[in-house]
């Protein structure tokens, strides 16, 4: 069993590390396949911040890919999947095919995905946690990713930790713990620093 994760907020080289484990495999005996799910409309491929990127299929779900032949198989972005499809991630790797998946881990709340949980359940043989550049006070251990709308932070609570579409109506900003604006319900521990608040 292979799986292999990479998780972190917005701008922090995921797509980029990605990039970088399957480049080598256009040169190999093994056969590929990468896929996004079809939420993901800024674009057609994995595209890094450097410029790098690498074509990928569109779906809808994961479903797909258990009638597919494939020796590794990446997924970009793949906290907009379900967790029903994790399980066909369990039967890709349970079978021998190499996973390589990368994704947000924490949403908009501060909150594990619903699908990254169940990938970690799994017991992933590789988790690398990347981390970004703070938007605010340039930290260089941002792990949030604030969702904002019209320049406000978004925190309304979403059925099963959904992500949200990547469509324009959102941006993004990579924050750090102390920049990142938490829902007023949120429980922090063992920190006497109080939450940034924002008009």
């Amino acid at each position: 069993m292979e799986l292999s994760l990479v998780l972190g907020p917005m701008k922090s080289g995921k797509s980029l590390d990605l990039i970088a484990q399957m480049a080598p495999l256009a040169y190999s005996r093994l056969s590929c396949a990468v896929v996004q799910s079809s939420r993901h409309v800024r674009d057609d491929k994995i595209v890094s911040r450097t410029g790098a990127s690498v074509p990928t299929i569109k779906l809808d779900t994961l479903e797909p890919l258990l009638h597919s032949t494939e020796d590794v198989v990446a997924i970009d972005e793949v906290h907009m999947f379900t967790p029903a499809d994790v399980r066909v991630v369990e039967e890709l790797v349970l079978r021998g095919t190499r996973v390589l998946a990368c994704g947000i881990d924490l949403d908009h709340r501060g909150e594990l995905f619903a699908t990254i949980r169940a990938l970690l359940e799994l017991g992933p043989t590789d988790v690398r946690y990347r981390r970004a550049v703070c938007d605010r006070c340039q930290d260089l251990h941002a792990a949030f990713t604030q969702v904002l709308r019209n320049g406000v932070p978004f925190l309304e609570p979403l059925g099963a930790s959904e992500p949200l579409p990547d469509d324009g109506t959102f941006t993004y900003e990579a924050l750090c713990r102390r920049c990142f604006v938490l829902p007023e319900t949120a429980i922090i521990t063992g920190s006497t620093v109080p939450r940034p608040t924002r008009s």
